[in-house]
């Protein structure tokens, strides 16, 4: 059926598949711009479900759920890329869902994604698709030392592995169970850096100044704006590729897409995250709009405005580790007011009671007069939360 495709207004109730930290944020947006919302996830303690008007308590597939998500929503979005595509599809008969559930199942398959990376004419690694011990054993030599990542459900670093040789190839697929897996020839690395996009119903793109990134065991630790190793070529360059892969893919929402930059200085796309993401939660902070008001705008159709920076700023993800120091047993609260204490933090904590390792609790932004303002509050901040410098 044809959905409406009209200015969605504050009052009406925009609706989340998916109950984590991300939804939790979107809520925020929506609620302080007037909107009511309703969040499903199965679990009765999200952080999303226990900050929306109406938290609905089901599986992602559950036909009932579903139902109540549609009955009382305007227009519904995702805030976690392994939300079942087709729970979004069958949204999609009924009410407007950004991004489109085509979009996000793009997204959900590193096979795919990267097959869609080619396709938009953008560079990625070198790579092979391995799913049947044929595949396997036709990797080229040249792709080694690479890493072999499942080509669905991994992020943050998980079904990830790092191989140098054949032998470690095949017992690495072992190891993951023998599922399609894509193996990415590892590459000599000068930085990361990372574009949020968000794009509109009617075309219209607008994107986030370039953040670069630092992971720790393939978890994000710390973002930092302006990314202080860019060139205008780099920035200009994945900015046209970001376009263009949003634009391809009719995307309508907020997109980040993940690069590397090589030390000969050419840049290839990682990933892309069909949502808003770890490395923009600067915005809440440091920009005159978040990330997650875009994508309350784009997914109402309520006009895009070019985000500006007023501030530089570093953010430094929260894990679970910091709760337990030195190897303690028994949960311990950080030192938040010694933290607080130093000019221009923000502190974010996602509501999940229980810290576990690599878990992420919560992020720190830090803005400053100046990037070498920020940059020295922020070690000073990492020092009193034993976060390891950078």
């Amino acid at each position: 059926m044809t959905v409406n495709q009209d200015v969605i207004l504050p009052g009406a109730t925009l609706g989340v598949m998916g109950g984590g930290q991300l939804g939790r944020m979107f809520v925020h947006a929506a609620q302080a711009m007037g909107y009511r919302t309703a969040v499903l996830d199965a679990d009765a303690s999200s952080p999303a479900g226990l900050v929306s008007h109406e938290h609905i308590q089901t599986a992602y597939l559950d036909e009932a759920g579903l139902a109540r998500l549609a009955q009382v929503s305007a227009a519904i979005t995702t805030e976690f890329e392994n939300v079942p595509a087709q729970a979004l599809d069958k949204l999609a008969e009924t009410r407007l869902v950004a991004p489109a559930g085509r979009a996000v199942a793009i997204c959900q398959d590193r096979a795919r994604e990267k097959a869609h990376f080619v396709g938009c004419g953008v560079d990625c690694a070198p790579h092979a698709l391995i799913d049947t011990p044929e595949q396997l054993a036709a990797v080229s030599d040249d792709l080694l030392p690479g890493i072999l990542k499942t080509a669905r459900l991994g992020y943050d670093g998980k079904g990830q592995i790092r191989v140098k040789t054949r032998a470690e190839l095949i017992a690495a697929w072992d190891e993951l169970q023998r599922v399609g897996c894509v193996l990415e020839k590892m590459l000599p690395l000068a930085y990361e850096v990372s574009v949020i996009v968000a794009r509109g119903r009617d075309g219209q793109v607008v994107h986030f100044p370039l953040q670069q990134n630092l992971h720790r065991d393939g978890i994000l630790a710390v973002t930092t704006v302006p990314a202080p190793n860019v060139t205008e070529a780099v920035s200009q360059q994945a900015y046209a590729s970001a376009h263009q892969i949003a634009a391809s893919m009719d995307y309508v929402g907020v997109l980040c897409i993940e690069f590397f930059v090589l030390q000969d200085g050419r840049i290839v796309a990682n990933e892309m995250a069909p949502r808003p993401h770890n490395s923009g939660h600067h915005t809440i902070d440091a920009c005159d709009v978040s990330q997650f008001e875009l994508q309350v705008r784009a997914m109402t159709g309520l006009p895009l405005v070019e985000p500006v920076l007023h501030s530089p700023c570093l953010m430094l993800n929260l894990l679970g580790d910091l709760w337990f120091p030195n190897g303690v047993s028994a949960q311990q609260e950080p030192d938040w007011a010694a933290v607080l204490a130093l000019s221009g933090t923000h502190l974010h904590l996602y509501g999940k009671a229980e810290a576990r390792k690599g878990r992420k609790m919560g992020h720190l932004t830090v803005t400053g007069a100046t990037p070498a303002a920020a940059r020295e509050v922020a070690l000073k901040a990492a020092a009193i939360l034993g976060i390891a410098p950078f």
